[in-house]
């Protein structure tokens, strides 16, 4: 019924090198799972890492977002201030001008 001839004292070595072959094709795949999982948990370090720099980019995008936002605010406030201080100097000058020139007027 068997290709396989019934296991005697004289066919136990072609069993044991059946046995053999079957280890060495499982410790194969064994070998061959462990490298898969470790280059499955390297992939998902790299990934973890991406992530967190990715978020920290975020958080620092944010914060020169609402630095850069301030930045802007001053620089208008000090413009007009600036404004401000060229119109009263002119006003000043020209009062002073017609001070001490009362003729030109």
């Amino acid at each position: 019924m068997s290709d396989r001839p019934a296991n005697g004292p004289g066919n136990a070595e072609p069993v044991f090198a059946d046995i053999d072959a079957a280890t060495r094709r499982l410790m194969s795949a064994l070998d061959s799972l462990e490298s898969a999982v470790e280059r499955r948990r390297e992939a998902d370090r790299d990934e973890n890492e991406l992530a967190a720099r990715i978020q920290a980019l975020g958080a620092d995008r944010s914060r020169l977002a609402d630095e850069l936002d301030g930045s802007l605010v001053k620089s208008r406030r000090l413009e007009r201030a600036n404004r401000e201080i060229a119109e009263r100097l002119d006003a000043a000058i020209g009062t002073i001008r017609s001070v001490l020139d009362p003729g030109e007027s």
